[in-house]
């Protein structure tokens, strides 16, 4: 990889950036505070895009699957001198991980983890066999097939697609008749062990030396469309280490990394799901005072950065609410 430039100046570009508003604006503050002069890019394929309207400047791009796509993020590097990439979302972290180099060269660092651990991570077959090998409890999981000739299961019993994302697919089923039904109707199928208890988001910080630096537990008030509306940051020191241990094992970073796991009526940890990415809720974290946007820059930067394991506020809650981008004028993206 290219060396890092250490002037103040710096292009970021953030993929799929669709509604990523408040992501977009915590790292406009965070330039802001340390005096740097940025420049921050957005990619879509509409140019109906919120966030993307609020960038300084927008590019339209092809489908994460159109086999023109990373061709188009190369060229928006380089005639960009983008030299920050942060994926917003799963589609195109594989993709990224893949031509992480073709990146480098061009003197870009691209906030994905390797392929190896994407794979771990997208795949919840993967992950639940990852996560039993290496001693973190997690709902028992099986295939369908094996549901079905179990003799005996606790119902209720929770239905997920292996390959899923943004909670799309999901369905809890009271029975066999409920298990076989939605099994039909729900794309690539696993069963899993029904959690009863609270529910967490974890974000956790890996900074480029690939050390966790900061564990933020967030219990999941009231979810939306798979992303969390009401959240309560929660200080529970057990499940900011076992969440430190999860990552560090994985070898999941740099950049934020978001762990989703139940706490259960006998206050025992489970964990449920790995997501290498800014999670939707990541914004609470940051009010709270683990400035990941902040940290970010300073590394690329090559400054120190201040960081405590648990230098963030308790009890901070988060209601979020829906807001508008008006186009009377629309800013026409390039592409």
């Amino acid at each position: 990889m290219k060396k890092q430039k250490t002037a103040n100046n710096l292009n970021v570009l953030f993929t799929c950036i669709g509604r990523r508003v408040s992501l977009l604006n915590s790292f406009r503050r965070a330039a802001k505070r340390l005096r740097i002069k940025a420049s921050f890019f957005g990619t879509d394929t509409t140019e109906l895009s919120a966030a993307l309207q609020l960038c300084d400047k927008g590019f339209l791009v092809k489908p994460v699957t159109h086999a023109a796509y990373i061709g188009q993020l190369l060229s928006i590097v380089k005639n960009n001198r983008v030299q920050l990439l942060v994926p917003t979302v799963d589609l195109d972290l594989k993709l990224l991980a893949q031509n992480n180099s073709r990146f480098a060269a061009l003197g870009c660092r691209v906030l994905v983890s390797s392929p190896d651990v994407l794979d771990i991570c997208r795949d919840k077959r993967l992950t639940y066999r990852f996560l039993v090998k290496n001693g973190f409890d997690t709902p028992v999981t099986m295939s369908i097939r094996a549901a079905l000739s179990e003799r005996k299961l606790d119902w209720p019993c929770f239905l997920k697609p292996w390959d899923g994302y943004a909670g799309r697919g999901n369905a809890v089923v009271q029975n066999r008749k409920d298990l076989s039904f939605y099994a039909k109707k729900i794309p690539n199928p696993i069963c899993q062990e029904y959690i009863r208890g609270d529910e967490f988001t974890c974000d956790v910080y890996v900074d480029f030396a690939m050390k966790v630096r900061c564990v933020v537990p967030r219990k999941r008030i009231e979810i939306r469309a798979g992303e969390v509306s009401k959240g309560q940051i929660v200080k529970d020191r057990h499940i900011m280490s076992r969440a430190k241990k999860l990552v560090e094992t994985l070898g999941a970073g740099p950049g934020l990394i978001t762990l989703q796991l139940f706490r259960n009526t006998r206050g025992k940890l489970k964990f449920i799901e790995i997501n290498p990415r800014f999670g939707g809720g990541a914004p609470l974290s940051i009010r709270a005072g683990a400035d990941f946007p902040k940290w970010i820059l300073q590394e690329m930067l090559g400054k120190k950065t201040n960081i405590r394991f648990d230098g963030f506020e308790d009890s901070l809650v988060m209601l979020r609410y829906d807001g508008e981008v008006w186009l009377e004028n629309p800013k026409t993206p390039n592409f």
